[in-house]
């Protein structure tokens, strides 16, 4: 009785998995929009771009704060100038993309929220959050850079 009843149990569960593997799957969802940036957070996004194009650590590094962080996914925290330049060293070098999705600005502080893309493929890789510290000479700098990739886990 006991096989019977797991023969029955094992049949109802794949018929049952075939007709899930047989569903409409919904399709991903849409973009969302961009959003255009004030001139000044602007060439941030743009200064970001052209370094990394270049793969140049030293220079992506002065686009921080002294005591910035870069957050990455699958990566301990770095913080400060130094170290963000050593994490960088040896990234970098494709055509990146920028957008921005929302960003608010205060007197000292402001936000980006954005995705990213590289070349001319279509859609986004993943998406940012900028947080970003305005010095004393009225430049914005970033102070966090935290990315994450649109793919799912393995």
């Amino acid at each position: 009785m006991r096989r019977s009843t797991l023969a029955v149990v094992m049949l109802a569960l794949a018929g049952l998995a075939s007709q899930l593997a047989g569903q409409n799957v919904p399709d991903a969802p849409a973009a969302l929009p961009g959003v255009t940036l004030p001139a000044q957070l602007d060439r941030v996004l743009r200064d970001y771009e052209r370094a990394w194009r270049a793969g140049d650590a030293a220079a992506l590094a002065v686009l921080f704060a002294e005591d910035g962080f870069v957050l990455q996914g699958g990566r301990p925290p770095v913080r400060g100038r130094s170290a963000i330049q050593a994490a960088y060293a040896g990234q970098g070098g494709g055509p990146l993309r920028l957008r921005a999705l929302a960003f608010a600005t205060s007197d000292t502080i402001a936000y980006i929220i954005g995705a990213y893309g590289y070349g001319d493929a279509p859609g986004d890789t993943g998406t940012f959050t900028l947080v970003l510290h305005r010095a004393a000479d009225g430049r914005w700098l970033i102070f966090s850079d935290m990315d994450n990739s649109n793919a799912r886990p393995r």
